[in-house]
């Protein structure tokens, strides 16, 4: 019993300090976003410049995992490379959008049907730590990124910016051993916070 305790003692510490390390920062680097009060729907795009962990280079981590897969198992890592890219419209940014929104208030709330709007918000996605959870072991995944404010004719023009480093994924169930199931949760903690963020600091 009494190691039993110790154990549980010592992974609640840890635990503890995980979320101390990877506590998320968020801040406006760029302008101000006072311009989106008295909107109705705002457009939100998508875009992905991101280094993945150790590598400087996207499509350099992913030649790497998907070799590792197919030669533990033979079609694995192609599978798995599809996924990598299909789960930002799949899981990513439908949770993204979803926190935003519900987190939002009555302010505006975010749409990717072509609906004209006069704002557009760009997320885009400049790091990656997909984490992992092997049982024994576990190490969460994180992402950062930018909350970019434009005007919906001219994407180029950067109105606004909010930064957001370390949105934490984690399944507090401890079930998330897909790669997926981690981002995903980092995507709707990012939403959520951009959110609260922007209602309580720039839209009063």
């Amino acid at each position: 019993m009494k190691q039993v305790l110790t154990m549980l003692l010592i992974g609640g510490l840890v635990f503890s300090f995980s979320l101390t390390v990877e506590a998320q920062k968020l801040k406006v680097s760029k302008g101000s976003f006072s311009k989106l009060k008295g909107q109705k729907s705002v457009k939100i795009i998508f875009e992905y410049d991101t280094e993945v962990g150790k590598f400087k280079n996207e499509a350099d981590y992913v030649k790497k995992k998907t070799k590792e897969y197919n030669e533990k198992e033979a079609g694995r890592g192609d599978k798995w490379a599809k996924a990598w890219v299909a789960d930002r419209k799949a899981r990513f940014e439908p949770k993204f959008k979803e926190l935003f929104n519900e987190h939002i208030g009555e302010h505006f709330k975010l749409t990717q049907s072509s609906e004209e709007t006069e704002y557009t918000l760009i997320f885009k996605t400049t790091f990656t730590e997909p984490g992992f959870n092997i049982g024994i072991a576990k190490k969460d995944a994180l992402i950062n990124g930018e909350l970019i404010l434009v005007k919906s004719d001219n994407l180029d023009k950067k109105l606004a910016t909010l930064t957001i480093e370390k949105s934490p994924g984690r399944s507090f169930a401890g079930f998330d051993y897909d790669t997926g199931t981690r981002l995903q949760e980092s995507y709707a903690k990012a939403g959520k916070e951009c959110a609260k963020y922007l209602a309580k600091k720039q839209l009063k």
